[in-house]
């Protein structure tokens, strides 16, 4: 809630005050204004309504002398296009009529610039500064999609291996060997286990001919 929400909230309170009490001048003095003040909110409210009641926005004065918002705009942007110049400076390149021929009173620039916080050539190099932008990062190129290119089932197979862990009734940890055809995207998978804490001379925890994991001909392929 604004203060001028608490401050229309105020006075709706007045009148209410006033018809609650039946007199004008108690309900003023409860609430801490004047009698001629109530009189002049009740004139406007019962002529324009309880909206005449909110306080009208307050914009600055516009003097008639003022420098017109176009001059403002040429002189902030001469100004930044040649930050080292100073307010002098400024007032005599403008009124050239390459430049539009803007007439202009030192005193004048320096007021349009202290009004853009851009009086002194530090804050007017720092704004420049502040606003060049860096250059962007080249983006690379996009990485070209990946795609296995095979011509018959069994010329390419992918192998996969997972560790599912300890079972009961093992000793050992178990292992899932997956194999799968690129071609045909059948799979085969073995359960392997491999014995806790071998022997380092001892035989291995694997059958030393282990039998073919998918067949050596790719048309005895039969995934399950």
């Amino acid at each position: 809630m604004t203060q001028d929400d608490l401050l229309y909230r105020f006075r709706l309170r007045t009148f209410a005050v006033a018809a609650e009490l039946g007199n004008v001048r108690a309900a003023c003095r409860a609430m801490g204004i004047h009698p001629s003040t109530y009189y002049r909110w009740k004139h406007q409210l019962d002529r324009y309504g309880p909206e005449i009641l909110r306080p009208r926005e307050r914009r600055t004065p516009r003097m008639a002398n003022a420098t017109s918002p176009l001059v403002e705009q040429r002189v902030v942007a001469f100004a930044l296009g040649h930050p080292g110049f100073g307010p002098a400076r400024i007032a005599v390149e403008p009124a050239q009529p390459r430049w539009g021929g803007i007439q202009l009173s030192t005193n004048g620039v320096w007021r349009v610039l202290g009004r853009h916080g851009l009086s002194t050539r530090a804050k007017r190099y720092g704004l420049v500064a502040g606003y060049a932008a860096p250059p962007e990062p080249t983006r690379p190129e996009p990485p070209p999609e990946r795609h296995l290119q095979v011509d018959h089932p069994g010329e390419l197979v992918q192998l996969d291996c997972f560790c599912i862990g300890r079972l009961s009734g093992t000793n050992g940890t178990v292992w899932q060997y997956t194999a799968i055809n690129v071609a045909s995207a059948s799979t085969w998978a073995s359960l392997q286990v491999t014995r806790r804490n071998p022997q380092p001379n001892g035989p291995a925890p694997w059958p030393a001919r282990s039998p073919p994991i998918w067949p050596a001909a790719a048309g005895d392929w039969s995934g399950s």
